[in-house]
C-alpha cells in the first residue's frame, strides 16, 4: 500500500555525484525493430566500442530479461505492455546511476515506445530504429523463429500474427539491408557517443 512507502530518495547521493565518477552522461540507447532486424549484434558491438573508449555500458536484451526478470510474462498485448514497462524502470535505475544502457527490444507500437520514453524521460532515452523488412528478417532467421512462427509454433508472432508499426520519430534510423554490420555499428557509434561524453 503507498500510504505505507517511504522513499529515501533525498538522502541518496545526486546522478550528478555518480556521473562526476563515472565521468559520461548515463543515458539509454533503446533500440527497436523486428526480430532479426540485427537489433543484438548492434548493441553487443555498440557496448565493447564505448567500453574500450572507458565507459561504463550495460545491454539489457530481450531474451535475457525474459529468462530473470520478466520470466512468466506471455506475448499478450498486456503482457508486452508490462515487459516494456518493468525495463524502462530499470533502464531509469541505471540512468540515475550514471550507465550508458544499450536496450535491444522489438517494441512493436508507439504506444509502448512512448510508455518507455515517459517512465525514462525523453532527455535520457536515444531510440534507435533498426530497420529490415520482415522478408529479410525471415531470410536471415538466426534464431530460427521464423520457421518455428511458419509451422504454428510460435504464437503472437512480430509481424505476422501481432503487428509491427514502424517508428516514425525515431533519434536514429539504422537501415541493415543497405549498410554492412561493420557501417551500422560506425553509423551508431559516432551518433552515440558524444551524447554519453561529458564535455
Amino acid at each position: 500500500m503507498k500510504e505505507n512507502l517511504h522513499p529515501i530518495s533525498d538522502r541518496l547521493l545526486t546522478r550528478t555525484h555518480r556521473e562526476a565518477v563515472t565521468k559520461q552522461r548515463g543515458a539509454v540507447i533503446w533500440m527497436c525493430g523486428l526480430s532479426g532486424s540485427g537489433k543484438s549484434t548492434l548493441a553487443t558491438a555498440l557496448e565493447r566500442r564505448l567500453h574500450y573508449q572507458g565507459k561504463l555500458v550495460y545491454v539489457l536484451d530481450g531474451d535475457n530479461i525474459r529468462t530473470g526478470l520478466n520470466r512468466g510474462l506471455s506475448f499478450s498485448d498486456e503482457d508486452r505492455k508490462e515487459n516494456i514497462r518493468r525495463i524502462a524502470e530499470v533502464s531509469k535505475l541505471f540512468v540515475d546511476a550514471g550507465v550508458v544502457t544499450i536496450n535491444s527490444f522489438i517494441t512493436p507500437s508507439s504506444k509502448l515506445r512512448a510508455l518507455a520514453r515517459e517512465i525514462i524521460g525523453k532527455e535520457d532515452l536515444i531510440e534507435v530504429y533498426v530497420k529490415a523488412s520482415f522478408e529479410i528478417c525471415m531470410k536471415r532467421d538466426v534464431k530460427g523463429l521464423y520457421a518455428k512462427a511458419e509451422k504454428g509454433l510460435v504464437h503472437q508472432f512480430t509481424g505476422k500474427d501481432s503487428g509491427f508499426a514502424e517508428p516514425l520519430d525515431s533519434d536514429l534510423v539504422i537501415d541493415t539491408e543497405s549498410q554492412s554490420v561493420e557501417e551500422s555499428v560506425e553509423t551508431l557509434y559516432e551518433f552515440v557517443l558524444p551524447k554519453v561524453t561529458i564535455q
